[in-house]
């Protein structure tokens, strides 16, 4: 293939990750900014997420299979046209009810497009670079359209709230339609794969991880031992995952090989995989929301999103020149300890903590995020690669798991510990409050002052400044739980790269000299 021809498929890769990415990261980003539009409660709003990733966390599985019986080409034609058509529906959302319905079906009509992105990019490559710099370039890009996303928001949501939101996704949706039919990606063999056991497994996997997504996505804000309903979602997903297992078990030809993916080289790698997600969410779920408590606004935040974008690439262009035999480990040593670092700079934030204090901690977690990812998934997936194709499946199954409900795992994980946190350190705050302190009682009177003109009864007045400090408390109470995760998260990245250290210096002292190994042969 030219030079010329492989940047068209590297470019068609950006614009397909990027499409995909922005569908699902603008109500994300914007729930806040568009619940008004949709007469919702903050709350209401906050299930457009999860009915998004219901059906979305399972598609890949169900795509491996249906992309091998009926064909590639058809199966990006079929899977383009159907998110075009999706796109023109969130044009004609007017409420809440409506808008869940067509985050649901987007979920579903997104998932095919990042799996085109990820054929064009490795189709640009020759077989000997597909899983290494093809692989490397490919993970890069799903991490673009986060930052992305925060930086074009505020211009889509001053054009027309939710529709000026997915006009942009419609936009880029009809342009990478002609895109699919001019650039034919290399036809795989046909066959039939698909048999009646595996919808039946699928339907029944498919409600489990989205039963487990939506508890994960509405868990922490209905809170976890609150709502009955959380608990029967939580039962299904069990008693659906359990039927899969034991079907699987059963079958000649299954559809995921569960004694395979519970092999301890799968369970290390699955491992790694979750703390890494762990740690990533550092960047997207605790940052993002430190920046809200504070008040701050895109504006205020844009040039650090662009640092992000910035330091995302380089720290993918970097890892695509590791990806050589024998250079794995050192991406994971060189991201784990950008990661650790930076979290344990932002562990120190105040009230009056600006985006730019952040800069250098927030580039260094996200050339850190980019770096570690290639590496894993390149050797997994040789493995898988290794046991045949039908393994490919298996390999899905566990990236999928690690990084869709992983995600959603670490961002239910760190927003609880958040709250809870903030809950004590607000109790301790308030008990140092006492009126009958002199600085406490000038400090209201500071507050309150700001109502004097409009408010004659001192009581009432009193009241006011009383709320106004009670406002700053929790403000206080949440910096300080919010620094907390991010010292959390330092010492998990910097205990992870301790047990990776020793591992390695373990898997050297085992290892026989060379002068041995030359010996013996």
């Amino acid at each position: 293939m030219s030079a010329g021809k492989a940047s068209l498929y590297m470019m068609s890769s950006v614009l397909l990750f990027l499409t995909q990415g922005l569908g699902m990261n603008l109500a994300i980003a914007n729930i806040t900014q568009v619940q008004g539009s949709l007469s919702a409660t903050s709350l209401e709003a906050a299930w457009l997420s999860a009915a998004y990733l219901a059906p979305n966390v399972s598609m890949a599985i169900a795509l491996v299979k249906i992309r091998t019986q009926y064909g590639l080409r058809r199966f990006a034609e079929i899977g383009i046209i159907c998110f075009v058509l999706v796109s023109v529906l969130n044009l004609f959302v007017s409420d809440l009810h409506s808008a869940l319905v067509v985050r649901f079906i987007s979920g579903m009509a997104a998932a095919p497009l990042s799996t085109l992105g990820f054929l064009y990019m490795l189709e640009a490559f020759p077989p000997a670079k597909k899983l290494t710099i093809g692989l490397s370039l490919a993970l890069l890009n799903t991490t673009l359209a986060a930052p992305i996303t925060r930086l074009v928001s505020p211009q889509l949501i001053e054009y027309g709230q939710w529709q000026g939101l997915y006009t942009l996704e419609m936009a880029m949706a009809l342009i990478v339609l002609p895109v699919i039919y001019l650039l034919p990606l290399t036809p795989l063999p046909r066959a039939k794969v698909i048999q009646f056991g595996d919808i039946i497994s699928y339907l029944l996997l498919a409600v489990g991880f989205g039963c487990l997504a939506i508890f994960l996505s509405m868990g922490r804000l209905y809170w976890w031992f609150e709502a009955p309903w959380l608990g029967v979602l939580l039962a299904i997903a069990v008693v659906t995952l359990t039927s899969v297992v034991i079907r699987e078990l059963d079958r000649e030809t299954p559809l995921i090989d569960v004694r395979w993916l519970v092999s301890r080289e799968n369970l290390h790698f699955a491992a790694v995989l979750l703390v890494f997600r762990l740690v990533a969410s550092e960047q997207s779920t605790i940052a993002a929301n430190f920046y809200q408590v504070l008040g701050l606004q895109y504006d205020q935040t844009a040039m650090l999103y662009w640092i992000i974008l910035g330091a995302s690439i380089a720290g993918g262009l970097f890892c695509a020149a590791l990806m050589q035999p024998g250079h794995t480990e050192t991406a994971h040593v060189i991201a784990l300890t950008l990661i650790a670092a930076g979290a344990y700079m932002d562990s120190d934030a105040t009230n009056l903590t600006r985006p730019e204090q952040m800069y250098l901690s927030q580039a260094m977690i996200a050339a850190g995020t980019a770096l570690f990812l290639p590496p894993a998934m390149a050797n997994g997936f040789k493995a898988a690669l290794a046991k045949g194709p039908n393994y490919i499946l298996s390999f899905i199954v566990i990236f999928v798991f690690t990084q869709s409900i992983g995600a959603l795992l670490g961002s239910a994980a760190l927003g609880t510990f958040v709250t809870i946190r903030e809950k004590f350190h607000s109790n301790i705050l308030v008990e140092q409050v006492l009126l009958t302190d002199p600085i406490v009682a000038q400090r209201v009177a500071q507050l309150s002052a700001v109502y004097g003109k409009v408010i004659t009864d001192k009581a009432i007045l009193n009241a006011e400044g009383l709320a106004l400090l009670s406002q700053q408390i929790t403000r206080e109470a949440n910096v300080l739980a919010y620094n907390d995760a991010f010292l959390l998260l330092a010492v998990i990245a910097t205990l992870a790269l301790g047990a990776l250290l020793l591992h390695l210096a373990l898997k050297r002292l085992m290892q026989p000299p060379a002068d041995a190994v030359a010996s013996a042969s």
